[in-house]
């Protein structure tokens, strides 16, 4: 049942998080005046103050929730929405009876207003307006519109987007920010019902000023839940749809779209200027992208000019088009060179993209790394082409590089596919063996000397270099576990070795940890045959260790 609600415990306690969730658990019986309605439930909940809740069901985020509470005035899923959600589950055939009881209502106000006067109505409308200053303000925008002030329209919108009132201290925190949201959301209603009534050309000239006071408010706003970036949406649908109804002028109106798009504003708007082809006409849509050309020349290197050139390539299927703009300003490290050979592939264009794969090689710089993936792309293309040398010599370079135990794999994969890697392991183990003589370490710890033997399988090798160098204790793990059956006596001083600190820790993840190598020195104790020396030492960790009562769950479990 509770899937007919929309939400499940588990949902509430993901919202709130423990501590909250925990807390509204004792916070049902608090629950009073619950009200259902098509995809919200409100009630008051009493705590330190009587707060005002709403559960939001059918949200585009699926469950949400308001409180007016101080944690959730911050924007959190308090405790009291836990309560109210928890009541709510608690007995979940009621809220379809409920709901079914408000769609009733709606029905039964909606039959009575019907039947009311005009002049009871109007009576009923100026009392409220009377009482309610947000609704007198959306009524006072509707009235200005339907008879044609723009001034005033103009106006009210301004007043509808200024951050002032809901900035305490000179700047919309996140609390106040949905409110914020709310009240310019009416001013993109007011702009809509302009084109409704007739009067598109100034919901253009509107939309246009509303996107550039909008941006110019998110900076003082902590818009975290992206408010601001639906309403820009909103407005710029507001734009493309009384544009669609009033048909300006193409030339103007293709100015403002390309001038529109490198701006700032677009952030907010994400305006694709595709969708205004049915607006500009084959003319207008020719005059974009002449001056999207333009700005491009001008600034190749400018992100809004490149991703309108690619944008309008693309549509086109012009690929040389969007090839020549990326090849404008290409990336050191071949990776532009590799989106290119990408983009030729998708359009039978395979020698091509071979060539611009093989340019990223040649042309980046020697201080400069190439990009993996760009070889990796390459060694493929050579591979399937049976260009095994070429992809040896590829991975070669890669490794000199950058001696990584990635990189040993990958000239591993591709010589042995070549038939010489015996040749190659000898090249690649001299300057391995250089690095460890000389203390360097992977990023992760210890010789890549040490990682790139136990990956060959060349145990003994391995141990031998793990001797003579600083190598990490995750190394001698590995070795340890991998040279067991041969070396038990080695491999169960390793395991001592790394026990030793990890008696004196706590944690669960120290306590499994510690019980994998109990298990270890079991196994070397019995290829030894010398299970006394184990059950005495066990013995005696357990002692020492009583007081740990989950290390002594862990190794009852496991039969140490």
């Amino acid at each position: 049942m509770a899937q007919d609600l929309g939400f499940d415990e588990d949902d509430l306690r993901a919202l709130a998080g423990p501590r909250s969730f925990g807390r509204g658990q004792n916070y049902p019986a608090a629950v009073t005046a619950v009200e259902v309605g098509d995809g919200w439930i409100t009630a008051t909940v009493h705590g330190t103050d009587a707060y005002q809740v709403e559960l939001a069901l059918d949200g585009p985020d699926g469950l949400a929730g308001e409180c007016d509470c101080p944690y959730g005035m911050e924007g959190n899923f308090c405790k009291h929405l836990v309560a109210l959600g928890l009541t709510v589950l608690a007995e979940p055939e009621a809220v379809p009876r409920q709901r079914g009881r408000a769609r009733t209502r709606a029905q039964e106000l909606d039959a009575w207003l019907a039947a009311l006067s005009r002049d009871e109505l109007l009576a009923l409308v100026r009392e409220q307006v009377a009482g309610d200053r947000q609704l007198a303000r959306r009524l006072e925008l509707r009235a200005a519109s339907a008879r044609g002030d723009l001034a005033e329209v103009r106006a009210r919108i301004r007043e509808l987007l200024d951050t002032a009132p809901f900035a305490r201290y000179g700047y919309v925190e996140y609390a106040d920010t949905h409110a914020y949201g709310e009240q310019a959301s009416q001013a993109v209603s007011a702009i809509a019902a302009l084109t409704a009534a007739g009067r598109a050309a100034d919901a253009i000239s509107l939309s246009r000023e509303a996107m550039r006071l909008l941006s110019d408010a998110q900076d003082a706003i902590d818009d975290s839940d992206g408010h601001l970036g639906r309403i820009g949406a909103a407005l710029a649908e507001a734009h493309l749809g009384a544009c669609r109804a009033a048909r300006p002028d193409s030339d103007e109106t293709a100015r403002w779209l390309v001038g529109h798009l490198l701006s700032d504003l677009d952030d907010l708007t994400g305006i694709d200027p595709l969708d205004y082809e049915d607006v500009l006409g084959a003319q207008g849509m020719l005059r974009v992208r002449e001056l999207t050309a333009a700005a491009w020349r001008r600034n190749r290197t400018g992100w809004g000019e490149k991703y309108l050139m690619e944008r309008l390539a693309k549509a086109e299927g012009d690929v040389d088009g969007w090839v020549a703009v990326h090849a404008a300003v290409p990336a050191p490290d071949g990776s532009t060179h590799l989106s290119v050979a990408r983009e030729l592939d998708t359009v039978g264009r395979a020698d091509e993209a071979l060539r611009w794969a093989e340019r990223g090689i040649e042309e980046t710089p020697d201080d400069v790394t190439s990009d993996i993936a760009l070889i990796d792309y390459l060694c493929d293309r050579y591979t399937r082409a049976d260009r095994l040398l070429d992809a040896v010599a590829l991975r070669r370079a890669q490794f000199a590089a950058r001696r990584s135990l990635a990189a040993y794999q990958q000239l591993r994969t591709a010589a042995r596919a070549a038939g010489c890697w015996q040749a190659e392991r000898e090249q690649a183990l001299v300057p391995l063996r250089a690095d460890a003589g000389q203390r360097q370490q992977s990023w992760y710890g210890g010789p890549v000397l040490v990682d790139a033997l136990l990956d060959d399988g060349d145990v003994d090798a391995a141990w031998r270099a793990a001797a003579e160098t600083r190598a990490h204790d995750r190394q001698w793990l590995a070795l340890a576990d991998r040279a067991r059956a041969v070396r038990p006596a080695d491999a169960l001083g390793v395991y001592l070795r790394l026990a030793g600190p990890l008696m004196k820790q706590t944690g669960n993840a120290v306590y499994e940890q510690l019980t994998g190598l109990l298990l270890s020195m079991r196994d070397c104790h019995h290829r030894l045959g010398t299970e006394d020396e184990f059950t005495a030492y066990l013995a005696a960790l357990r002692a020492g260790q009583k007081r740990k009562r989950n290390l002594m769950r862990l190794l009852d479990q496991h039969g140490l």
